[in-house]
């Protein structure tokens, strides 16, 4: 399902299905929309918590019956009696808009993807992480958890957080086996030992540093992360616990996905403008590339072992190539079109892998810079929107399918 349809539809099933969900409040006032009548509408209302619920799903980007169920099956738990009236009621009145159909194309590697779900109905899995104790780790941004998988046995753990709502985003981990993740909605970078499972919280220092977003260690363990709507970049010494922020040059850059190059240098996309920026991780002086398409959007970013940055290329469907060293850009438009909205991206052995996150089904991409080849895959359950990716320890891929509740394990062969 597209990125646009799944976000309000996944917000609409996690709130108006169930009484326990937590509310979120409707923004900027004003009177909220009415459902359609007809059958299913009482069912739908009566459950309803909050009328945001309600906005949400009269703007969302509606889907097909199927579509519907498998996203609120996946979100609450729906007495079996009215998942049909629900999932009828939805179809009928907020029906599937168009949207690019995956392309799939063949080539010469191998995959096998394997899915769990996650044990939290409507936790909406952000960011994957593989630990190098071979255990994936996932953000479980509505449920307030992190998860933890062991992909050989299929058990499954999750971890409550301390502050409620705190919504875990981006994940990391350090040389001692703790956890970081960023508390996106509550504006604080967090540790798990999952030892003990203590929660070490660190607050920001500065009001408007809100939304943090991905976390990363460099060679020397420090931790960095951006803050993608206060427009900063933040840097954290978990000895001491001392927090320094810094604000981007140009407004509105929306600093998103980072990594750490050979020498040290922190690397970040931002989704607000087209540009890759790096960052000294001594001085935080701040150095920009403007990337030649004014209207690229970089999302996420991956580096190989020539230090080169790759970028998914969010609003035009491209995947790109940013040379540091020289400024030199090169781009490649993905095997879905200008509106495949690439996303997650990871480099694994200087082969490039991405996801396509508005296609139907979502796709996994294979580019291999040698050749210039693409190759792409059907995620099984669709995926929802694949966020982020991660390569493992023995050369394989973690997914975090935020949409439909699952964390997956690429095997490559």
């Amino acid at each position: 399902m597209s990125f646009k349809s799944l976000v309000p539809m996944a917000a609409a099933a996690a709130l108006i299905l169930s009484s326990t969900t937590p509310v979120v409040t409707q923004r900027g006032g004003g009177p909220a929309p009415t459902l359609p009548d007809g059958t299913g509408k009482e069912l739908v209302q009566t459950t309803c918590t909050k009328c945001h619920a309600i906005n949400l799903v009269v703007n969302s980007g509606g889907g097909t019956r199927d579509d519907w169920e498998k996203l609120f099956t996946s979100m609450v738990e729906v007495p079996p009696a009215d998942r049909a009236t629900i999932a009828d009621y939805l179809a009928k009145n907020f029906p599937e808009k168009p949207r690019p159909k995956a392309v799939l194309i063949p080539g010469s590697a191998s995959v096998s993807i394997k899915e769990w779900v996650a044990p939290t109905l409507g936790s909406r899995p952000h960011d994957p992480l593989a630990t190098p104790d071979g255990n994936i780790w996932w953000t479980g941004m509505w449920a307030n958890v992190l998860g933890r998988l062991d992909p050989k046995t299929g058990a499954m753990k999750e971890f409550p957080l301390k502050t409620p709502a705190s919504g875990p985003h981006g994940l990391t981990v350090d040389k001692a086996g703790n956890i970081w993740y960023t508390g996106n909605t509550k504006s604080l970078v967090g540790k798990l030992d999952p030892r003990t499972g203590n929660i070490t919280e660190y607050p920001m220092p500065d009001p408007a540093a809100r939304d943090p977003h991905t976390p990363i260690f460099d060679q020397k363990g420090t931790l960095f992360f951006t803050l993608q709507q206060a427009n900063m970049v933040g840097r954290l010494n978990p000895e001491t616990g001392d927090i320094k922020l810094i604000t981007m040059p140009q407004p509105r850059s929306l600093p998103y996905g980072m990594v750490v190059s050979s020498n040290n240098t922190i690397f970040l996309v931002e989704f607000g403008a087209n540009r890759v920026a790096s960052i000294d991780p001594v001085t935080m002086a701040v150095k920009e590339y403007p990337l030649p398409n004014a209207e690229t959007r970089p999302r996420r970013i991956a580096i190989t072992s020539d230090d080169a940055i790759w970028y998914s290329d969010y609003s035009r469907g491209y995947l790109g190539r940013l040379d540091p060293k020289t400024g030199a850009v090169k781009e490649w438009a993905s095997p879905g079109g200008p509106q495949s909205q690439p996303y997650g991206i990871t480099a694994l052995k200087d082969v490039i892998w991405y996801s396509e996150s508005a296609v139907k089904p979502n796709t996994l991409v294979r580019f291999d810079p040698k050749t210039e080849k693409f190759q792409t895959w059907a995620i099984p359950s669709g995926g929802g929107v694949v966020r982020n990716m991660m390569a493992t320890r023995d050369g394989n891929l973690a997914l975090a399918c935020s949409g439909v509740n699952r964390v997956a394990l690429v095997t490559i062969n």
